[in-house]
């Protein structure tokens, strides 16, 4: 029987539901752009999802880099996440996101949705078909740009997109940390568990299939914390996605062997405890790395580049995972080469090199493998995709190809940064911000007002970019905006300080997890903005639970004078805040 194919028409189509395209997705739509986001699973999330439940990592190493936590839609979504889930639920947290994407009315999500067919004409991608399971119902997209954040490369493969496969030698980039010769050595997948203290001995007998290891075998694999799996149990192949099927055999065991060991091997007071939790889907590192017009390699981290068409950056060491892992024992599972404190990552990376519509997010960006080590980590995912779906609504808004933004990269830099996303070395500065003009008093300072305006958005190093209080005021803390004439006022942008030193992540880890804050407590709850003219209240806007650090206040008032009062934070006894914007 011949099924009838439902055409959907869209400008921008997202496949794939992880971080970076739930990222790409939201930002495409805020901005103006009819979206679909297809997902293949019945969450999204990807790895960081219930289906996996891995924690979110980036550029601050588990927050041992000071003030480089990515701000921008992945902070909202974990400060949201931190708000509605504090419980630390994977399975709440997939609900948190999904109700964040249903949110948006220029975006529609469809999950469950397997994308089977691409057509194309001439370069371009001019629909993908595509299958619902849940429903047994047939879609084609339709649409003028596609982005692949399917971490395989799916949609680029099929579209016929130049990609890039295994490990490059050395003298490819001049990586002189890459291998001698190139080969198509992968980093492999990984599955999960928890475990659960019963208050009672619990027994545990291994399954006649799954491996046996002794304490000699993991002498290089710490396995002290019990409660939850280890990202060591990993297995690969050359193949990594035909064989996709046979790797989470191979994993499975390798997991009840290695329950086997800390159960039944005396030292890891593990009598009380029994398995709770196993994945089902392994998390994969590596596959497709798709080739845009740039590739950015190991001396560009190293180096710190920073590239004029920088839109997203990173900062997690180059993190290269033994191939096979468990079949090297005697090997460490991984070996760390340094990256600059952080580095920009081009937009010229995040198109491909052949499709003309083309976008690539998440881990399938052009990279060498040495840098896919780094860039891999799923919060330099979701920048990475914030920006892609920016690059889309713009190109959309102006009929343009992805390779023609590059001649608009200062307005895709400009919007992305005032969503709060971060670009190294890139200062806000806006000619049309009336707070710039503004001549501007606080309450009390222990750093300066005219932070506020001085264009960074957050601290960096050792350099502080906020206005603080100096935490001893009385009677509430304040800041005002005075002009010498009325301004009409129609946008009011403020960045709180939501502590980028600081981890927001969910994780299995109990190690992890003890050294997390509950919520930021430096973060502003609540307060109120008063906007005057002529000495006479004009206009009130009061603000309350916000949390959030950035807070736009839409608004279509004149006034002479602004005066914004903080009432309460999270429980710091001081007010930080990094910016002030107002648009006319």
């Amino acid at each position: 029987m011949k099924r009838n194919i439902e055409n959907k028409e869209y400008e921008f189509v997202v496949i794939g539901g992880g971080l970076s395209g739930i990222c790409a997705a939201i930002a495409a739509a805020r901005h103006g752009a009819k979206t679909a986001l297809v997902q293949d699973r019945p969450v999204i999330g990807g790895n960081a999802s219930s289906e996996i439940k891995m924690h979110i990592c980036g550029a601050d190493i588990h927050a041992t880099k000071p003030n480089t936590r990515e701000t921008g839609i992945i902070e909202e979504l974990l400060l949201t996440n931190r708000i509605k889930n504090p419980q630390q639920s994977f399975s709440v947290q997939d609900y948190v996101f999904e109700e964040i994407v249903r949110a948006e009315p220029n975006l529609d999500l469809y999950l469950n949705t397997r994308m089977r067919n691409v057509q194309m004409k001439d370069n371009v991608i001019v629909s993908i078909e595509a299958e619902q399971m849940t429903t047994e119902k047939l879609y084609r997209f339709n649409a003028r740009y596609f982005a692949d954040t399917t971490g395989d490369g799916f949609l680029g493969y099929c579209a016929g997109a130049e990609f890039m496969y295994g490990r490059e030698s050395r003298y490819e980039f001049n990586e002189k940390d890459a291998p001698e010769t190139h080969d198509n050595k992968l980093m492999g997948n990984s599955l999960m568990f928890t475990a659960k203290d019963m208050g009672y001995p619990v027994p545990f007998e291994k399954p006649d299939w799954a491996y046996s290891y002794s304490e000699e075998d993991l002498k290089r694999r710490d396995h002290s914390e019990i409660t939850s799996g280890y990202w060591w149990i990993e297995a690969s192949s050359s193949e990594i996605i035909e064989k996709g099927d046979d790797i989470r055999k191979e994993l499975v065991k390798m997991l009840f062997g290695i329950w086997d060991h800390i159960k039944n091997v005396p030292g890891h007071n593990a009598e009380n405890y029994a398995l709770d939790w196993i994945g089902a889907l392994p998390g994969k590192r590596e596959s497709r790395r798709l080739k845009g017009d740039y590739v950015l390699t190991e001396n560009d981290l190293v180096d710190g580049k920073v590239f004029y068409d920088a839109v997203a950056y990173g900062g997690w060491n180059m993190d290269m995972h033994e191939n096979g892992n468990m079949s090297f024992l005697d090997s460490e599972p991984t070996t760390y080469f340094s990256t600059k404190y952080i580095y920009s990552i081009p937009y010229r990376c995040l198109y491909s090199v052949n499709i003309d519509n083309l976008f690539f997010g998440g881990r399938a960006i052009s990279v060498s493998h040495m840098v896919f080590g780094s860039t891999r980590v799923m919060a330099t995912c979701a920048v990475i995709g914030q920006a892609v779906g920016t690059a889309a609504a713009l190109c959309n808004e102006k009929g343009i190809s992805p390779r023609e933004l590059t001649k608009h990269i200062e307005e895709l830099q400009r919007t992305l940064v005032l969503d709060d996303c971060y670009i190294p070395n890139y200062k806000l500065l806006l000619p049309n911000d009336l707070a710039r003009t503004a001549v501007i008093s606080a309450s009390s300072e222990k750093y300066p007002v005219e932070n506020l305006v001085n264009g960074e958005l957050r601290n960096y190093g050792r350099q502080i970019n906020c206005w603080q209080s100096d935490g001893i005021a009385r009677e509430g803390e304040w800041i005002r905006l005075n002009w010498s004439n009325p301004q009409t006022i129609k946008s009011l942008i403020l960045r709180f300080d939501s502590d980028l030193s600081s981890e927001l992540t969910i994780t299995l880890s109990d190690k992890i997890r003890a050294k997390q804050k509950p919520f930021p407590n430096t973060l502003v709850k609540n307060y109120s903005v008063y906007f005057y003219n002529d000495k006479k209240l004009v206009k009130k806007i009061e603000k309350t639970n916000n949390f959030l650090r950035l807070n736009r206040l839409e608004t279509e008032v004149i006034a002479d004078e602004i005066e914004i009062r903080f009432l309460e934070t999270y429980g710091a006894d001081y007010v930080s805040v990094y910016s002030v914007n107002i648009l006319n």
